[in-house]
């Protein structure tokens, strides 16, 4: 029991570990569209992509490179080398991630399988996790060929398919790895279970609608709070045919909706605190607090980003708080189940 004790451990800590490289990974990617990098990086050779250009003739084949394709042709006309290295860092740094976690979760898995230390019950799971990966890989690559074409801009539809499933693979991951360390909460009090269970979708449908909003670049309009257009409910919310296009080409519409879904979490955040602040068990009452406190902190950056007009570093940090906020999410429903 003991050794089965020790194994959980390792195992959980190694999967934590990945899960901080996907928030990275998350928050990189953020700052790549942020910066329009996504697309400096023409070609994928997920093996030998991972040297960067090494002497200036190779970055003028690869600004060469860049030129061949819309974006530059329509958009960066008049970019410099200089500038071109600037984007290209990004998804440069964003690509590599992706290789690291790769090997991160591919070597420590082998060897665990090898030195038999995952339980049967466990594999399928880190196999799961595998899979995932890869195909995360196979959709970001998809998501950047969309802005290869005539429209220099990548499919926000692909977008927001790619970053759902990047919080898909670390809520799992994080799910699965805190089930193998948290010790049981027990309580004589009912606990609101089904509602944190709800709170944590409506997070991550959340975050889906934040995809929607920063590939359709709309953050950069209606940008006043707490009204939109001058009114509580702004005219031209449905003016789309047929009517559920609205919900995802709409930029109006879809701003509106990450504003409401955003008060529902607060809403909803206030419960499930009222619900666990005399809970028993310090831990229960604990993940309560830091839940209310991040689903505030991140409606205050959520406003902020929006009336500054989504300044890099607001955004950045409005992106990583999503994660942390599901985190905690995550982390008051452990607590509540044990």
């Amino acid at each position: 029991m003991l050794q089965d004790n020790r194994n959980s451990r390792q195992i959980a800590n190694w999967l934590f570990v990945v899960c901080i490289m996907i928030f990275c990974m998350v928050v990189v990617g953020g700052v790549t569209r942020l910066t329009e990098s996504g697309l400096s990086m023409v070609n994928w050779k997920p093996l030998s992509g991972i040297i960067p250009p090494m002497n200036e003739a190779e970055w003028v084949k690869e600004f060469s490179n860049y030129q061949q394709y819309p974006e530059y042709q329509k958009v960066n006309q008049s970019m410099d080398l200089q500038e071109f290295k600037s984007i290209f860092f990004w998804e440069y740094v964003h690509r590599l991630l992706g290789r690291l976690i790769g090997l991160v979760f591919f070597i420590p898995f082998a060897f665990f399988l090898f030195k038999r230390k995952v339980a049967r019950s466990l594999k399928p799971k880190l196999w799961l996790m595998f899979i995932l990966g890869g195909l995360q890989g196979g959709l970001g690559w998809w998501m950047v060929k969309s802005g290869l074409v005539d429209q220099p801009d990548v499919s926000h539809y692909r977008l927001t398919a790619h970053l759902g499933l990047a919080v898909l693979i670390y809520l799992y991951i994080f799910w699965v790895a805190s089930g193998l360390v948290m010790t049981r909460c027990e309580g004589p009090h009912k606990r609101p279970i089904g509602l944190v269970k709800f709170l944590v979708c409506v997070i991550f449908v959340q975050i889906l609608l934040g995809g929607l909003v920063a590939g359709l670049n709309g953050g950069m309009i209606y940008n006043t709070w707490p009204l939109m257009a001058e009114q509580i409910i702004p005219a031209g919310l449905f003016t789309m045919t047929p009517w559920y296009m609205n919900f995802s080409e709409n930029i109006m519409t879809v701003q509106f909706n990450h504003r409401i879904v955003a008060y529902l979490i607060g809403f909803l955040g206030l419960f499930v605190w009222i619900s666990l602040r005399k809970d028993t068990h310090i831990n229960v009452r604990m993940a309560g607090h830091v839940l209310l406190f991040m689903i505030l902190a991140q409606v205050v950056l959520g406003v902020l980003t929006l009336i500054h007009v989504v300044p890099i570093p607001l955004a950045a940090a409005h992106q990583a708080g999503a994660l942390i906020t599901l985190s905690a999410a995550l982390f008051t429903l452990r607590r509540v189940e044990c």
